[in-house]
């Protein structure tokens, strides 16, 4: 049988061993070959920002900012919509470019590799799409430790997104995604030494959790053992799920006094134990359960709901809610209405 696409990132892989023609979280394959391509662009860019580095040349915000966006939008139940992962691709090409002209100007020797030369336009990325994923690695064992780096890259760009949305950057923290993710690429690194760098990967991941978890603390106190309303009320109301704080602050501050309620739905649930967010008295509790009970759940739910990050589970057809749903930041997901990103230091709308 014709292999699709293959991914296996997560415990919900087939068989557990890979999704070949669709992935159990729900992604299509061509929304699966996409997500390659984007982490093929996302590795070249992180080749010669390295490179740049090496030279004395530093990273702007807007190479950094990219990396970990283009590493979160691949996460599972994260981004289902294609085009939103297309227009990462493109936009990743145009970066991409900049940098090998910076590069060239200071006579900096960049290698010969396809992730710098394909300058495909968009009707040729289904295509580039099929060539660039998992199992161009021939080597299972070499394959496997690039992808575990890849994976461990990819939970860091969350925590390092979620900081930096509150305010909180580490430079040291994208310069290793992007030395590590350019060393995915090399030929030349043995098993022994790609183990080495799982490890200097996890290291690096625990110096990412501190930084949000200081960024947390520091924004909206430390979290205290809470009860936590499980009843609803008789008011409009919006459900807010996700890992992303800054918005929860945003929503129940633009919600404040216009009679709208706030519930968290699954990951959104720590909200309720932060002491900032307790003086909000439109902020009620926590409605339903786990993530994947949300097909069930969000059609009871009569109001909008918002995805910062994770976990999306595809709605059925004829799914009441599909036109209440609403995603910001890595997430995405076809026929839902995205709401952009900050910019010039104001809030969300």
């Amino acid at each position: 049988m014709e292999t699709k696409m293959f991914c296996f990132q997560c415990q919900e892989a087939a068989k557990g061993t890979g999704c070949t023609h669709k992935g159990v979280c729900g992604k299509d394959d061509k929304t699966a070959n996409r997500m390659d391509l984007l982490l093929f662009v996302t590795k070249g860019i992180a080749t010669v920002a390295t490179l740049l580095h090496n030279a004395g040349i530093e990273s702007s915000m807007k190479v950094n900012h990219f990396t970990t966006d283009a590493l979160f939008s691949t996460i599972t139940n994260a981004n289902f919509d294609i085009e939103s992962i297309t227009g990462r691709i493109i936009k990743g090409l145009k970066l991409r470019n900049e940098l090998i002209a910076i590069a060239k100007k200071r006579d900096i020797v960049l290698p010969i590799i396809d992730e710098l030369i394909w300058n495909g336009e968009e009707n040729s990325f289904e295509g580039k799409s099929q060539t660039v994923g998992v199992l161009r690695e021939a080597n299972e064992d070499i394959r496997s430790l690039k992808e575990l780096i890849i994976y461990g890259l990819k939970g860091m760009a969350a925590y390092v997104e979620h900081a930096a949305n509150l305010g909180y950057e580490e430079p040291e923290l994208y310069r290793f995604i992007q030395r590590a993710l350019a060393d995915t690429l090399r030929k030349d690194l043995t098993a022994e030494q790609l183990t080495a760098l799982v490890l200097e990967t996890g290291s690096f991941g625990v110096k990412a959790m501190a930084l949000l978890d200081k960024a947390i603390t520091c924004s909206y106190g430390n979290p205290e053992i809470t009860h936590v309303n499980i009843g609803v009320r008789n008011n409009p109301a919006i459900l807010i799920s996700g890992h992303d704080l800054k918005d929860m602050e945003e929503l129940l501050a633009q919600t404040e006094g216009t009679g709208v309620d706030v519930y968290t739905h699954s990951e959104m649930l720590p909200a309720n134990y932060y002491p900032a967010f307790k003086k909000y008295k439109h902020f009620v509790g926590n409605y339903g359960n786990a993530w994947w009970k949300q097909r069930e759940e969000f059609e009871n739910f009569n109001g909008p709901i918002l995805f910062t990050t994770n976990c999306i589970v595809p709605p059925l057809e004829g799914a009441n809610y599909r036109d209440r749903v609403y995603t910001t930041n890595s997430t995405g997901f076809p026929g839902w209405k995205h709401i952009p990103a900050r910019e010039d230091g104001k809030t969300k709308d």
